[in-house]
């Protein structure tokens, strides 16, 4: 696999409109402006149609729910589907409270996705399955991740992403694992939610036709700069890892990618 749209994201340097979490917005502006792209965040519902006439992708991560919010979700969504705008969503702690479960339906009702990201107790509850969730983060249980992506994927038109040790990216007939990453990712938060950014970043610059290839590289890239930034740190320096994440992330290279990458299709 060659990682190209890498090099297409630091020439286009596309917008990317953010409606994300209070925790995860300062990383992951720093992380897409390192990966070379611009960052925007926005939630205010009036602003909405302005935002989609002029960014290349739209993120919409759950995280942190309050009534206005949910609105300019909807509103974010609803102009970036009628301009063809992507569409990331990242339903953090989907399945947690009423609200974040009725707050997901209603996205996956209104709103065309181009992916969905999520951890593994996140993408079980969107593709309708039994699993056993915690907080925002994954709890235990016994569905593959492989065919959970894969049926994520086929029931809403998209491609879908389930992180974890290994990450999953599916449209639904083809599932790829991304088998690079590190131990520290889930020691630092809003690792995953970056993530969400990232692929929002990728899609921007990629033809429609190409989103699965696009969010795989994206999640490569990612996971690879998370090794890079991982060498030599102790499982204690969790602070530094989120540092140096954002480093790498501005220092990576196509070519470091592709001599990293560990994909296989599954």
């Amino acid at each position: 696999m060659k990682f190209s749209l890498l090099n297409q994201v630091r020439v286009q340097n596309p917008l990317v409109h953010n409606i994300t979490n209070a925790v995860a917005a300062y990383f992951a502006a720093n992380g897409l402006l390192a990966l070379g792209a611009s960052p925007i965040m926005a939630d205010e519902t009036e602003e909405m149609a302005d935002m989609a006439a002029i960014c290349g992708a739209l993120l919409i991560n759950i995280g942190t729910l309050r009534q206005p919010t949910i609105a300019a979700m909807l509103a974010a969504g609803e102009a970036a589907n009628t301009r063809g705008v992507p569409v990331v969503l990242d339903p953090v702690g989907a399945a947690a409270t009423a609200l974040r479960r009725e707050t997901v339906a209603r996205l996956l009702a209104e709103v065309k996705f181009a992916a969905i990201r999520g951890n593994a107790a996140e993408m079980v509850f969107i593709a309708g399955q039994a699993w056993q969730g915690k907080g925002v983060d994954a709890g235990s249980g016994a569905a593959d991740a492989a065919q959970i992506a894969a049926k994520v994927a086929a029931q809403y038109g998209c491609i879908a992403a389930v992180s974890g040790a290994t990450d999953y990216v599916s449209d639904g007939l083809t599932t790829f694992a991304v088998k690079n990453g590190t131990p520290l990712f889930p020691k630092i938060t809003a690792s995953g939610c970056l993530l969400g950014s990232v692929i929002a970043a990728f899609l921007a610059v990629a033809e429609r036709a190409d989103s699965l290839n696009a969010v795989t590289q994206a999640c490569t890239v990612y996971a690879v700069a998370g090794e890079r930034a991982a060498a030599g740190l102790a499982e204690t320096q969790s602070g530094t890892f989120g540092v140096k994440l954002v480093d790498a992330l501005a220092a990576l290279t196509a070519e470091d990618v592709e001599r990293m990458a560990r994909v296989e299709a599954v």
